[in-house]
């Protein structure tokens, strides 16, 4: 069966999530978060990409981003992965492949889905098991959100800062809305567009995807 074509068009933003093979580990101390984040800056302002929220977790990788050029998002993923395999292989004295094919993504409407989607992504610690609270976890864009917290590689986005106009009640409205409980279903909704590449959004944004770009 054809792979699905992926469609990266610039100025979209994208949930991207990029696993382990097999599930096994990709990051085993903080040396290896802190490498493969420092590829992801480094690369996000080479390939144009806008670096809204993410988390890194054991054997897996969430990103919500937005490609500011047309195949941005690919080059991006595969220097990232591939500069980082380098590195993982050759510390742990490691050979054949760490990551589980080509990422997975699926564009994001931003109506409705995209602070769903970010909240999503900073809760996986949490629904893991890891930590208590969003906040304790360093290797997301939680405290980004929640407290103002600067990243190099960190894009707001405008969904983000529409949220509330002032900073510091920003900051307090997205802790409350972070620690309300999603919509039904909402979480099974991001997970299963994200495995399957189809868009996340209202239906009215689906049929406006399908027909700009055809059926996914």
């Amino acid at each position: 069966m054809p792979r699905r074509p992926r469609i990266c068009p610039a100025g979209m933003p994208q949930h991207v999530i990029q696993r382990g093979n097999n599930r096994q580990e990709c990051f085993q101390d903080l040396a290896d978060r802190a490498t493969y984040a420092t590829y992801l800056s480094r690369y996000q302002r080479e390939f144009q990409v806008d670096i809204h929220a993410w988390v890194l977790m054991s054997n897996h990788t969430h990103l919500l981003v937005t490609p500011n050029a047309e195949g941005a998002l690919s080059s991006l993923m595969k220097a990232v992965g591939q500069r980082y395999a380098q590195y993982y292989n050759h510390k742990y004295d490691r050979t054949g492949t760490l990551w589980e094919g080509r990422f997975k993504s699926c564009l994001v409407d931003t109506d409705q889905y995209f602070l769903q989607c970010q909240r999503y992504i900073e809760l996986n610690p949490v629904k893991a098991g890891m930590v208590e609270y969003a906040g304790d976890y360093q290797w997301s864009s939680y405290n980004c959100h929640a407290y103002g917290m600067r990243s190099g590689m960190h894009t707001p986005h405008d969904c983000y800062l529409n949220f509330q106009p002032d900073a510091e009640r920003r900051f307090i409205s997205y802790r409350s809305f972070v620690a309300s409980p999603s919509p039904d279903g909402m979480d099974e909704q991001i997970h299963y567009a994200a495995i399957s590449g189809k868009p996340l959004g209202s239906e009215e944004f689906r049929e406006r995807i399908k027909a700009t770009f055809g059926e996914f």
